[in-house]
């Protein structure tokens, strides 16, 4: 017999945990929101994770912000809050980086 899940969770993962060894995994991360900056273009939007065993660029592509808004939702508002966050890891001049995949991969935690 066979069971299919129609979702399957990614591995959370610390921080500090990240290497190139991740590359293109999918993962969840938990932490704190520190800094968000917009692109020069206001295409993409880069917010730094905090889960206080390191820190992570994550990179959110125009159309995830579209989704994101068109859901109701500000990035700012995700501004010093902890945040479970699913995405991709990726490396961007020699740093980790984690890109969201939807709007469905930020989530406050209260």
């Amino acid at each position: 017999m066979l069971a299919f899940a129609s979702y399957i969770e990614p591995k959370e993962i610390q921080i500090k945990d990240i290497s190139r060894n991740n590359i293109g995994e999918t993962v969840a991360v938990t932490g704190v929101i520190e800094s968000i900056k917009m692109s020069s273009t206001g295409s993409s939007c880069f917010m730094e994770l905090n889960d206080g065993t390191g820190k992570i660029n994550l990179i959110i592509f125009e159309s995830t912000l579209v989704e994101l808004q068109d859901a109701g939702n500000d990035v700012n508002d995700f501004k010093g809050h902890k945040v479970k966050v699913v995405g991709s890891i990726t490396e961007y001049k020699s740093s980790m980086e984690l890109i969201l995949s939807n709007s469905n991969s930020i989530k406050l935690i209260s």
